[in-house]
């Protein structure tokens, strides 16, 4: 009777490096319907600085824009559509209507 030979394993083969997984991203929202944008009108923007505050009319210099009651002159107030504000201690006039 032959002797039956014991069956080797294979010869192992040399570990390759496996670089590391990139990292699972979250699935993206899917994208959302956008709405038409609207063409808007650019203001009309006023002067700005020492001008704005002082209107020639001739030989004369007169004042576009109140001073502050509280600070005194020298602290002009700002012009909104409804109101008075003076930027130095908050104080509001409103105009009448």
């Amino acid at each position: 009777m032959p002797v039956k030979k014991k069956e080797e394993p294979p010869a192992a083969a040399p570990k390759k490096e496996v670089a590391p997984a990139p990292p699972v991203e979250a699935a993206a929202p899917a994208p959302v319907a956008k709405k038409p944008e609207k063409k808007r009108e650019k203001k009309h923007r006023q002067e700005k600085g020492v001008r704005a505050m002082y209107k020639v009319e001739g030989d004369k210099i007169t004042r576009a824009r109140p001073t502050c009651e509280r600070c005194g002159p020298g602290y002009f107030m700002a012009e909104h559509h409804d109101r008075y504000t003076c930027g130095h201690c908050g104080f509001t006039r409103y105009k009448q209507k």
